[in-house]
């Protein structure tokens, strides 16, 4: 299986996750492969080829229905950036500098993880509204 960093630093795959994220989050058992292509302003070609990497990496599962398939996002495999990344966040990995993360209160980090959340939503939406743009 390829490096969970690998999977992720590719801008179209990290499109993808957060697609399906979003269409999971608003309800949807999946996704078809043809909403992502018009999503994402990409051939079917390359969005296949993208899913097959995130499958391989178990970043999203299908679903068969007769000739579609429908994809959903497995965070599971995101745990462990999680747990790379949280010494470099909380503080105890050592002196990071003025940028040093702050304990919040309960309520106040679950405001900042939805405004965060809404925030990436909407420049996601915009980037993809901007590509479809006439004379891109």
């Amino acid at each position: 299986m390829a490096d969970i960093f690998d999977v992720i630093a590719d801008g179209t795959r990290r499109d993808i996750l957060r697609l399906l994220l979003d269409r999971s989050s608003a309800g949807e058992r999946g996704t078809s492969v043809s909403h992502i292509v018009t999503e994402l302003g990409a051939s079917q070609p390359t969005v296949s080829k993208h899913l097959k990497v995130l499958r391989d990496a178990h970043l999203v599962s299908v679903r068969e229905e007769g000739q579609h398939r429908y994809y959903s996002l497995s965070a599971e495999p995101l745990d462990e950036v999680d747990d790379w990344l949280v010494p470099f966040l909380d503080g105890d990995g050592g002196d990071v500098g003025e940028g040093a993360a702050v304990a919040l209160p309960d309520s106040a980090a679950h405001a900042a993880e939805v405004v965060g959340r809404a925030a990436a939503s909407a420049k996601h939406a915009f980037e993809n509204a901007f590509k479809r743009l006439p004379g891109r």
